[in-house]
């Protein structure tokens, strides 16, 4: 019973260890692949509200610790200022504002629709990443969609897109090695 959370939780670990070696594409507005964010909403159409709020918390959290290395690091390619790096925990609200989306959509997904699911998996990290930005934009008091803002935020979730009925066919291989339900199909 516990299997495919915890499976669940596994394949979450080794998301955020890909997505380090991962490189920005240059040729696309320096869009990247968000597999651990993929991994997140992907996951909440597969679990119980309950998981998916453990599940968004997780990633959001490992999300943050990731990110806040970077920062700290001193990575001024992406932090230009102190004030442009956003508090620990801004993650694990938006994740769960998203998981929320996804669990909206979990009954479409239990009847066999996961094709509904990938299209809102899009919308949810295309959301994700404008409202990242605009937070980033109130901390620094300046909007701007200049620069290609708009054209990276397309591109990386065109590309994340991509690669979720990959991640979804992941979850469904694991769901029945685990004996978990994931559809009502009769």
């Amino acid at each position: 019973m516990l299997a495919y959370p915890i499976s669940l939780i596994g394949i979450l670990l080794l998301s955020c260890l890909l997505q380090q070696f991962i490189p920005a594409i240059t040729a696309w507005y320096d869009a990247r692949i968000l597999i651990l964010p993929l991994v997140v909403l992907c996951g909440s159409s597969t679990v119980s509200a309950a998981g998916m709020l453990a599940l968004t918390f997780l990633g959001g959290f490992l999300w943050d610790a990731q990110n806040l290395i970077i920062s700290e690091l001193g990575d001024r390619q992406i932090y230009h200022t102190a004030s442009d790096s956003l508090q620990f925990g801004y993650s694990i609200i938006l994740y769960a504002l998203m998981g929320f989306l996804m669990q909206g959509i979990r009954p479409l997904f239990q009847q066999g629709k996961w094709y509904l699911s990938v299209t809102f998996a899009g919308v949810a990290i295309f959301l994700y990443l404008f409202i990242e930005h605009l937070m980033r934009s109130f901390m620094t008091a300046e909007f701007s969609l200049k620069g290609g803002t708009l054209e990276q935020i397309g591109a990386t979730t065109l590309l994340t897109t991509m690669l979720s009925p990959l991640v979804f066919w992941i979850l469904f291989k694991v769901a029945n090695l685990c004996g978990h339900p994931i559809d009502y199909r009769d």
